[in-house]
């Protein structure tokens, strides 16, 4: 893929990546018809029906809702969401919280935990690259196209995740400090724990402006978006695994195939992720 029409709100924009292989392809496809005909004979056997738990990155609330639908109409398994900071959700794990299956949005915490001897190893995956806007209401009358106007005094208040352990907060403090304008922004921050809180801070006028993920800003309704040079902070490389322990590891095998199979593809790029396989540029 050597660019991708983006848009959002009243904001339109061609991203436009440099060709590099950002993952290797995962040979899912193939597999994924296998791994839903055990996980199906599963939920319909007689030990009642499977209910899988996820914790999943905020940045995934939307893509992994519509999901989690399709993949409950065609296996008969329930998946149940917990979503929130990476870190925090992490944490969680590490202290035996009763999770299938952790959808980071940073691989780094998917290779901490996979050291430490909390997921299957062989279950770590990337399942795709998110980048991050800038979002104001439609009714606020400010004019925010680039990171430098952050640093104007008409703007009081900017909301970013919580950069200690959000990693799309990580991403908004890099692109403000490559901006040259982290010391003028860094009095105006309102933290969010998560980007969803984040979006949400924007989105009741707590704030003027957010640093948001894409996947977020393209479900909304009443607000404007322009994308953050993706050169001006490091990749967003989001990894998944199953979670060691688990009781239905057959079915979170079969749920993670399902992302990155020929039906959950198509939703991911819909959000504006990039994907395993695909050939881009930055």
């Amino acid at each position: 893929m050597d660019a991708r029409e983006l848009s959002g709100g009243k904001s339109r924009r061609t991203i436009t990546h440099t060709k590099a292989a950002m993952f290797r392809a995962i040979a899912v496809i193939a597999i994924l018809p296998v791994a839903i005909g055990i996980v199906t004979g599963t939920a319909c056997s007689g030990t009642g029906p499977v209910t899988l738990t996820v914790s999943a990155a905020a940045d995934l609330t939307y893509p992994f809702q519509e999901l989690g639908k399709m993949f409950e109409e065609e296996t008969g398994v329930r998946v149940s969401f917990n979503f929130g900071s990476t870190g925090q959700l992490a944490r969680q794990v590490e202290q035996g919280a009763p999770v299938d299956l952790f959808a980071a949005a940073s691989v780094s915490y998917i290779e901490d935990l996979d050291q430490k001897g909390m997921i299957v190893s062989d279950t770590r995956e990337l399942y795709g690259r998110g980048f991050i806007v800038l979002w104001t209401s439609e009714d606020n009358a400010l004019t925010v196209e680039r990171l430098e106007d952050l640093a104007a005094p008409a703007v009081k208040r900017v909301a970013i995740a919580n950069p200690d352990h959000a990693p799309y907060g990580i991403a908004a403090r890099q692109a403000l400090q490559s901006a040259g304008v982290w010391e003028q922004v860094k009095p105006k921050l309102v933290l969010g724990e998560n980007v969803r809180q984040t979006l949400q801070y924007a989105e009741t006028g707590n704030v003027d402006v957010a640093i948001v993920a894409l996947s977020l800003a393209v479900m909304t309704e009443h607000g404007r978006w322009v994308p953050v040079a993706p050169e001006l902070y490091s990749h967003i490389d989001q990894a998944l695994a199953v979670v060691k322990g688990t009781r239905h590891e057959q079915e979170a095998r079969a749920f993670a195939a399902f992302i990155d199979s020929t039906r959950g593809r198509p939703v991911m790029q819909r959000y504006g992720f990039v994907l395993p396989g695909e050939d881009i540029t930055r």
